[in-house]
């Protein structure tokens, strides 16, 4: 169940937006406040914000800019303003939409749907891209390797190594595909560069608990990268 965090000082707006999202499925947390809404984001780590721009204290641009030095969630502004001028700056100051009221219940919860949907389309992507364990990464674009962030400067065939090991974890790998994986076609006469390549890989990893213990051995048929249990 998706979560959501109202921010609005108009008791009625919360209360109507509210019952109608909460009907559409999501759990719904509401703020009269700046102050109280950044305390219920904090706490409940919503999926959507949806934020008026007059508020007390602080108008909505300036909270959406506060949010934004700690969270990437969507923030949808809900508010009266309509010129041109306020939606640019709604979305300049990071800002994802803005739906100016009065406006359907119905159109406003397609729009928070499609903003969800975005999110977790763009975490998808992003996690297509780096593989994460632990906290080892695995950057498959600029073909690195990061433990804690720091880079482990692998050469180009052990990242080769690392990358085809986490990507087949918990399984044993023999030496004939993991050097047909490096190799393109593997002659046994390859095994020796298989086992030299892991074996400065794990050099690399010398000193880690966590890293030294991913890649067993599997006797006389090759490895197995541990990917829980460490």
């Amino acid at each position: 169940m998706f979560k959501l965090v109202l921010i609005d000082d108009d008791a009625e707006v919360l209360a109507i937006n509210q019952k109608y999202l909460t009907g559409a499925g999501f759990t719904v947390y509401t703020a009269i406040s700046p102050r109280e809404g950044v305390l219920s984001i904090r706490k409940n780590l919503p999926d959507c914000i949806l934020l008026d721009v007059m508020l007390p204290e602080a108008d909505g641009y300036r909270v959406c800019r506060y949010i934004r030095s700690f969270s990437s969630v969507p923030i949808l502004f809900l508010t009266a303003r309509s010129s041109e001028e306020d939606v640019i700056r709604g979305l300049t100051c990071g800002g994802d939409d803005y739906l100016v009221k009065p406006y359907s219940l119905r159109e406003l919860k397609a729009r928070v749907d499609l903003l969800i949907r975005r999110r977790r389309q763009l975490a998808q992507a992003s996690s297509d891209l780096v593989l994460t364990i632990g906290n080892l990464s695995i950057d498959r674009v600029a073909h690195k390797a990061f433990y804690r962030e720091q880079d482990l400067c692998l050469a180009n065939r052990e990242y080769e190594v690392l990358l085809y090991l986490a990507e087949h974890p918990d399984r044993d790998i023999t030496f004939e595909e993991l050097g047909t994986a490096l190799f393109g076609v593997y002659r046994e006469s390859d095994r020796r560069s298989v086992m030299v390549n892991v074996s400065r890989l794990r050099k690399r990893f010398e000193g880690n608990y966590e890293l030294e213990n991913r890649i067993e051995t599997v006797w006389s048929k090759g490895y197995r990268f541990v990917k829980g249990g460490i």
